[in-house]
């Protein structure tokens, strides 16, 4: 075999374990899809790069140097690359700081621009595999579901990273970016016509989309009335597992590639940061099934009355503004089922990777 190929085949499956070492994995298949994905994005040059990457936000020399490479010649690269959605970039003043970014949130949904159906048919293998490697063996997630507002009753103390409206306004910088797993469905003539512009970011995540022309920046005000139109449509918010958010995005279960793989397991509650669940009032029930058409998990059956299955249960709330009889209600879990998200997403991250058993 040529050299070279091999050469090029031993970056790819180095550059894979690296990114398996991160928080959120990316575990090796039999297939060998995760390489072809990997392939696709990154040239050999750029995938032998991405090995000298952490973590954490680093200035080009210090990258340079871990890669026995000059700084002028890194930093362009580390600039075009994280053009390319294949590394995360933060600017602070004259500083920019570059660091590792994982599969899944991350590398996939910087390519929100530029699928194509190759590329999202080997995702859309891929993706149920890494949940099923990962996913499933943390305890922490990357994401968490927060109930829509109306839907939690006035008697019920809600935490403010738990309120959508809260997070919003609690922002000084928001960008909104179609929704990718959406727009992949539809390009391969499947999913929904749910709204398109609903991934939220804040911060320096916000910056990044901008820059790099993944979102349009948008004011608090704009920011909730997408929100409503959203959840009007009977979405599902998931923002990141920590107090400070990083990012909201509101989800269906047809599309969204944690919402459709969750479905497919037999107790998608337990594998999900939730403190919420439905409760049907069998008095009020009239059998309609119009809960039924709006859950996401397949959690409802009807019989006499809506019957709710709390192994499948994500207690979004979504269902509860789809009852014209007051019969459902949201529940507050109690006690140890109870989760507090780490205050930040490096402390989720931390947890995740000690999960996982990567430190």
């Amino acid at each position: 075999m040529n050299q070279q190929k091999v050469n090029e085949r031993d970056v790819f499956s180095q550059l894979a374990r690296h990114l398996d070492g991160l928080p959120a994995g990316f575990p090796a298949t039999e297939s060998g899809v995760e390489l072809r994905i990997l392939r696709k994005l990154f040239t050999p040059e750029e995938a032998e790069v991405a090995l000298g990457l952490r973590m954490m936000p680093e200035p080009a020399a210090r990258i340079a140097k871990r890669l026995q490479k000059e700084a002028d010649v890194i930093e362009p690269m580390l600039e075009e690359m994280s053009r390319k959605g294949l590394i995360f970039r933060m600017r602070k003043g004259e500083l920019t700081l570059f660091m590792a970014s994982q599969f899944v949130v991350g590398i996939w949904e910087y390519h929100v621009n530029d699928l194509d159906e190759e590329l999202i048919k080997d995702v859309n293998e891929y993706v149920p595999l890494l949940m099923e490697k990962t996913w499933s063996e943390m305890e922490t997630k990357q994401l968490r579901v927060i109930p829509v507002s109306e839907s939690v009753s006035s008697e019920v103390s809600v935490m403010p990273y738990e309120e959508a409206e809260e997070i919003i306004k609690s922002q000084s910088k928001i960008v909104v970016a179609p929704c990718i797993c959406r727009k992949e469905q539809k390009m391969v003539g499947e999913g929904c016509d749910n709204p398109m512009e609903a991934c939220f970011s804040f911060g320096v995540a916000a910056s990044y989309y901008e820059d790099n022309g993944l979102g349009r920046a948008v004011s608090t005000e704009e920011a909730l009335e997408l929100m409503h139109k959203g959840l009007d449509a009977g979405l599902v918010l998931q923002p990141s597992n920590s107090q400070k958010s990083i990012n909201i995005c509101m989800c269906c279960g047809c599309c969204c590639q944690i919402l459709k793989n969750l479905k497919k397991m037999p107790q998608p509650a337990a594998m999900i940061d939730s403190n919420y669940y439905a409760e049907v009032d069998g008095e009020q029930c009239v059998a309609c099934g119009d809960c039924v058409e709006r859950c996401h998990m397949e959690a409802i059956e009807i019989e006499d009355t809506a019957h709710i299955d709390l192994d499948r249960c994500i207690g979004c709330g979504v269902c509860i503004p789809a009852c014209d009889y007051d019969a459902l209600q949201l529940r507050q879990k109690e006690g140890a089922l109870q989760s507090v998200p780490p205050e930040t997403m490096a402390q989720t991250y931390m947890k995740m990777t000690q999960e996982r058993g990567k430190m």
